[in-house]
């Protein structure tokens, strides 16, 4: 983890570092708000900020937002009370650490913020033989498109072939491009010199400057545009990128790992993906199979994150009950790792008795996990219950009856796409994708705040 000090190096801060160093963190150190931006602007990139509080905690998470730098801040200092703590925690720091410092808090501290470990986890066959071909190729200089739905580990996967590389050493940097505007995502790729646009005070160092040496993640791919798919396959081919408004070719050393939720090959088809990037980034494919399709895994990263969350929370670690697992093995998952993970850490803050029972396992709509049979999340209960009560739909899959029932949810809205999330217990991006992929059926899609169905939907 790469770790950037801001304040006065000496005394208990200094200690601080010291353990920070320790536990594998690399650090640099700055003294001023300004000095941090500055650095972080020209590419030296951190991972967490550990910042005195004395210093305008506010006022340096907004400079970094201005230049769309988005990294965890942790307040740090002697002296200060539980009135500086809290006003550091308003201004924006994630985490409050006094000083001087004990070992446990600062590796728990690290940990928690920055969420760096994150072990690949696995006993069933399926993901093991995943594993397996992931280090054969681990320490080549192969590009790899890692593929598989939502929520299945495929970031987790790309830190683990990072780590297992030759460039381990070397910063690991990642950047989502269905999280960042598509006018944005170039400049934040290849950085842009100072006046290249409106807003362009400085030069900034873009994610393939700052992966130099290491290892860059393209998360989720298949969202940028098919006119910056252009500029990266220059990129990829040659080594060099562009900034924006620069004249200058920028030579790079990096190796591309990409990840994505959908079916790229189909992509192509439509024109929205370009062919000769997917055979650029597709020189090994890693597909992660659903968590229902690794069934052996369930149990195993269940135990996992009851462990993790009872360090991060301060609680004991309770066992899971049999009956618990039993529900666990049986539900269906459909969030997959992701979903899993939610649950158990919800289970491990509302776990009361000695350990956790199927009544600390919840649904993200508070619902216990009482069931043993597979289930498709909230959207598949409710087709469940809806067929008990009427037989009318034998016959249709439980992938009919969830789009059913998310189409009949926003037709009830008025193509309210919030409000229909918040009624399905899905989230609104979860919501977003399935009414792509209806969409790309040919399905009618309701338009937002309209009830009137539609050919097609924007995300």
């Amino acid at each position: 983890m790469r770790l950037l000090v801001v304040g006065r190096l000496s005394g208990q801060l200094a200690t601080a570092v010291k353990m920070a160093m320790a536990h594998g963190a690399k650090v640099q150190h700055v003294e001023r708000g300004d000095q941090a931006t500055e650095q972080l602007r020209r590419g030296q990139g951190a991972d967490l900020l550990m910042v005195d509080w004395r210093i305008d905690i506010a006022a340096l998470i907004a400079a970094n937002e201005a230049e769309r730098i988005h990294v965890p801040v942790v307040a740090c200092g002697v002296d200060a009370g539980p009135t500086e703590a809290a006003a550091a925690i308003r201004a924006g720091a994630k985490e409050f650490i006094p000083l001087p410092p004990e070992a446990d808090l600062i590796a728990a501290v690290l940990s928690a913020v920055a969420d760096d470990e994150r072990p690949m986890i696995s006993a069933d066959p399926a993901m093991k033989a995943v594993i397996q071909l992931a280090d054969q190729v681990a320490r080549s200089e192969a590009s790899i498109l890692i593929t598989g739905e939502s929520g299945v580990g495929k970031e987790v996967m790309a830190r683990y072939l990072h780590q297992k590389s030759k460039r381990a050493e070397r910063p690991f940097i990642s950047v989502n491009c269905a999280a960042i505007p598509d006018n944005l995502l170039e400049s934040e790729l290849f950085g842009h010199e100072k006046g290249a646009f409106t807003g362009a005070v400085a030069r900034r160092i873009g994610k393939f400057e700052e992966a130099d040496g290491g290892t860059l993640l393209l998360d989720e791919i298949s969202e940028m545009d098919v006119r910056l798919q252009a500029k990266l396959l220059r990129a990829i081919q040659e080594r060099v990128i562009d900034r924006v408004g620069g004249g200058k070719p920028v030579p790079v050393n990096i190796r591309i790992i990409a990840t994505s939720n959908r079916d790229l090959t189909r992509s192509v088809a439509e024109g929205t993906f370009r062919e000769d990037l997917l055979y650029r980034l597709n020189v090994v494919n890693l597909k992660l199979p659903a968590l229902r399709e690794r069934p052996a895994d369930v149990i195993a990263l269940a135990d996992h994150f009851v462990k993790k969350y009872a360090a991060a929370n301060g609680v004991p670690v309770r066992p899971i009950g049999e009956a618990a697992r039993r529900a666990i093995a049986g539900h269906r998952w459909t969030g997959n790792v992701r979903e899993l993970e939610n649950a158990m850490h919800r289970a491990v803050l509302l776990a009361a008795g000695p350990e956790i029972d199927v009544e600390a396992i919840r649904l993200p709509d508070g619902q216990p996990l009482t069931g043993s049979t597979y289930d498709a999340g909230p959207a598949g209960r409710a087709a469940q219950t809806a067929d008990a009560v009427s037989r009318a739909h034998v016959g249709q899959t439980v992938a009919q009856m969830e789009k059913a029932l998310i189409l009949d949810t926003l037709t009830h809205c008025l193509g309210n796409r919030t409000h229909a999330a918040n009624i399905l217990g899905i989230s609104i991006r979860t919501l977003r994708n399935k009414l792509n992929e209806y969409a790309d059926e040919g399905t009618a899609i309701p338009a937002p705040q309209s009830g009137v169905a539609m050919s097609g939907y924007a995300a």
